[in-house]
């Protein structure tokens, strides 16, 4: 496990880098992050939750 002073120093880094980076900057990589992930259905439950939903909607639209 790493050391306190190699978990301070990067730490340290850490917080350095993001102060320098542009708030503009900081922005568009967090809405292209928020952009590229997967649905929270998918997310939590996987894909078998998603084709039980999808199965359940075509049953009602069905019925109607």
């Amino acid at each position: 496990m790493a050391s306190g002073n190699d978990l301070i120093k990067y730490v340290t880094e850490q917080v350095v880098h993001y102060m320098e980076t542009p708030r503009a900057e900081r922005k568009q990589t967090k809405a292209s992050a928020r952009a590229q992930r997967e649905h929270w259905m998918t997310r939590w439950f996987g894909v078998g939750a998603m084709s039980v939903l999808l199965w359940w909607r075509g049953r009602a639209e069905r019925q109607r």
